[in-house]
């Protein structure tokens, strides 16, 4: 595909995940995840996406491309760094070389914010199945823009 979202292969790989590719389907095998650097210049959609799987790695990960957050629904880089934050995960912005950092660790409760971004929806929801108990994300009907069903189809998912 030339989708610039099919990059998340790539990410994955360089976090180590097992990850089979075939003509219709993409299959992910669950392993221990390691810090990984990644350039996501070319799709800044990806960086919450890649944040979650940052977050799930051992070491700390390296993004390039914050610069392309700014014009997002919300300032992705400066919200995703405040809403980790919350929940235990240490990101630090560097705007000078383009770059975020994530120390991958365990996560923990908190009440969080979407600050009406889908994408942010959905990584913390993601994040959040690491934990025992759930986290409250305000304003996560927000996720009706590009998947409306998120939630219900995360949590058939968490049942199998």
């Amino acid at each position: 595909s030339r989708q610039a979202d099919t990059a998340i292969c790539r990410a994955l790989e360089r976090a180590g995940a097992s990850i089979i590719i075939e003509e219709n389907s993409i299959t992910v095998a669950h392993r221990e995840l390691e810090a990984f650097d990644f350039d996501a210049t070319q799709c800044p959609d990806l960086f919450p996406a890649i944040v979650t799987l940052a977050a799930a790695s051992k070491g700390v990960s390296v993004i390039k491309g914050i610069s392309r957050l700014r014009g997002k629904e919300s300032d992705r880089g400066e919200v995703l760094r405040s809403e980790y934050t919350k929940i235990g995960i240490d990101i630090e912005l560097d705007y000078d070389s383009d770059e975020m950092r994530i120390v991958g660790g365990e996560p923990h409760n908190a009440d969080v914010d979407s600050h009406d971004d889908h994408r942010i929806a959905m990584s913390l929801a993601i994040t959040a199945l690491r934990l025992e108990e759930p986290i409250e994300i305000r304003n996560r009907e927000c996720v009706a823009k590009s998947y409306p069903d998120f939630f219900e189809t995360l949590e058939m998912l968490r049942d199998e």
